[in-house]
């Protein structure tokens, strides 16, 4: 089911978001083209060399592997900021821990990742870039938190990790307009969405 969440102007005007203009605007961007292509054929051409294209992109399952593996280091960063606030000194070991957790979990998550923004081009290859960046600046605020707190510098460890957050907000509003808006992952042809469900009209 699809639903228009667009509000209306005075005048019944359908009128969008700031931040649907602003998302168009990247779409547009052609000015990443520049470094999406040449990525991207990087990207297309491990993959080919790899074999595993196919189980990145989630074929044993039937549908792109990407969405279901964010949990993993979305949660476990999450838990340790939730950490930092409510469990005093004692619990700084554990969120370290899960810092750690979340890195290393985000490699196979950038993999799958990866394997799907190959198969995009134009408008989609351009949000993906730029979801993939702010990716990368995340997880090496988050390597620099794990650092940190390794070093007893845990205020700044602390602050680091919210930096984190800040910026996977940032990646997952990217990753959900291209997953929601766009349309964007793999599927099997089998769940090709059709009209002609006869429960649909009960």
């Amino acid at each position: 089911m699809v639903s228009d969440v667009a509000s209306t102007d005075r005048g019944g005007r359908a009128r969008s978001p700031w931040l649907v203009s602003a998302t168009q605007k990247l779409e547009n961007l052609q000015a990443l083209d520049s470094v999406a292509r040449p990525v991207q054929h990087v990207v297309q051409a491990a993959l080919a060399s790899s074999g595993r294209e196919g189980l990145l992109r989630g074929r044993p399952i039937g549908h792109a592997l990407h969405p279901l593996l964010t949990d993993a280091p979305l949660g476990a960063w999450m838990s340790a900021s939730a950490l930092d606030v409510v469990g005093g000194r004692t619990a700084r070991p554990a969120a370290r821990l899960l810092i750690g957790l979340g890195v290393l979990t985000s490699v196979p998550t950038a993999l799958t990742g990866l394997a799907e923004w190959a198969a995009t081009d134009g408008r989609d290859r351009r949000v993906g870039l730029l979801h993939a960046g702010v990716n990368l600046l995340a997880l090496n605020a988050y390597i620099g938190s794990w650092s940190a707190r390794g070093r007893d510098a845990h205020a700044f460890g602390v602050a680091l990790a919210v930096t984190g957050g800040l910026l996977v907000t940032v990646s997952g509003y990217l990753g959900g307009h291209l997953t929601v808006a766009r349309k964007v992952g793999s599927r099997d042809p089998a769940f090709t969405v059709t009209d002609d469900d006869p429960a649909a009209a009960i």
